[in-house]
């Protein structure tokens, strides 16, 4: 089951990114030091970092039913940051938000986050699950929102290498779980 190229929220648009988009991505977002802080890959250097990510988005959407999706604001169109789904089964996906540093605290997060959540089910995701850094409680709460469980503290599991690269750190391991059953009224 293939899922949308385009998705509208109340006051966003997802879809994938772009080559055109990877200058703007990496002057938003991707080239912050205080935006990646606590994101699991590392901060780019430059926009050829960032087309790099492109042609990985490119790879995802070619190999399953969604990959990545640049979150834009419906009401100007600028880019705002990035969500997705990171399959690794058909059946079991990650997913995470990275926000440019002034659409922070304005609920965007929990708008695209919740359009992953959505978006899930509908292209057969029965667990859904997400990693936090231990001190990053905005993101804890994001996900809490949209019906995530905390499942574990996990010790040196994770990468963070923003914080301290080539250096093992603990996790949060949130968990989010769909009926693979069709409802009843289907």
């Amino acid at each position: 089951m293939r899922g949308p190229d385009r998705i509208e929220t109340r006051r966003l648009l997802l879809r994938p990114p772009h080559i055109r988009d990877a200058a703007p991505m990496f002057e938003r977002y991707a080239n912050d030091p205080e935006v990646t802080r606590y994101l699991g890959w590392p901060r780019h250097n430059s926009v050829a970092e960032t087309e790099q990510f492109i042609a990985f988005s490119d790879a995802e959407w070619e190999r399953w039913p969604v990959g990545p999706y640049l979150i834009l604001s419906r009401e100007t169109g600028a880019i705002l940051g990035g969500t997705g789904l990171g399959f690794e089964t058909a059946t079991r996906a990650s997913t995470g938000y990275v926000l440019a540093r002034d659409a922070w605290g304005q609920g965007y997060a929990t708008e695209a986050l919740q359009a992953m959540v959505d978006l899930a089910p509908g292209v057969g995701v029965q667990r859904l699950h997400a990693f936090v850094h231990p001190d990053h409680g905005a993101s804890r709460r994001v996900l809490e929102k949209c019906g995530f469980t905390r499942e574990a503290l996990m010790p040196r599991h994770g990468a963070f290498p923003n914080l301290a690269p080539n250096a093992p750190s603990d996790v949060v391991f949130y968990l989010r779980t769909f009926d693979p059953r069709p409802s009843p009224s289907a």
